[in-house]
């Protein structure tokens, strides 16, 4: 059975404690998208990571692992979180999973905001062949960290798939206005 696993970004140490602003697993269009995959029965689990503005790895992992991840497993992730799925997948050469999804990917491409991170790994430039597919999404008017790993990640994997949105920024409900993310369903659920 098709499962996934959509896991958030890393926020800052504000925004994360922010009494106002939902928990990360919550924000955006996160709880859309899980609410539509389950509806197309796929059980779409939303890891929440404690202090992921600190960005853990040991922390991360513990989370995400909570979950199967098998090779009908579905990963999304939104910048860090897409970040975190790129390590994952090239530090574990014998995983196989499903589709993949990354929104924004973050790596910290300048090394400025991360203790270890993501500094401690080689993109592994074959592993889309482990899966059913990697896309990227990505925005025109992004952040330049963002900007920057798209094209790091780019230029490394072989066999990326890469959409570029006008004017989405960095996929936050701020940038595109709505909850819903239609584009994200349907590349998603469309067989390659």
């Amino acid at each position: 059975m098709k499962n996934a696993i959509i896991l958030h970004g890393g926020p800052s140490k504000k925004e994360y404690y922010d009494p106002k602003a939902p928990s990360m697993s919550n924000a955006h269009w996160i709880p859309w998208l899980q609410g539509q995959l389950l509806k197309a029965d796929i059980t779409a689990a939303t890891p929440e990571i404690p202090h992921s503005f600190d960005r853990n790895w040991k922390v991360w992992t513990k989370e995400v692992e909570r979950f199967e991840i098998t090779p009908e497993t579905i990963l999304v992730g939104h910048s860090t979180g897409s970040g975190y799925f790129i390590k994952y997948l090239s530090i574990h050469p014998k995983l196989n999973v499903g589709k993949v999804v990354l929104v924004a990917p973050w790596l910290d491409p300048y090394h400025d905001k991360t203790k270890d991170f993501f500094d401690d790994f080689e993109i592994d430039p074959d592993f889309v062949s482990r899966t059913k597919g990697v896309t990227i999404f990505g925005s025109d008017n992004d952040q330049d960290g963002v900007q920057k790993t798209v094209e790091i990640v780019r230029a490394k994997v072989k066999g990326l798939k890469y959409i570029e949105f006008h004017n989405y920024g960095h996929f936050c409900y701020e940038d595109m206005k709505t909850y819903e993310f239609p584009e994200l369903l349907e590349e998603i659920l469309t067989p390659n």
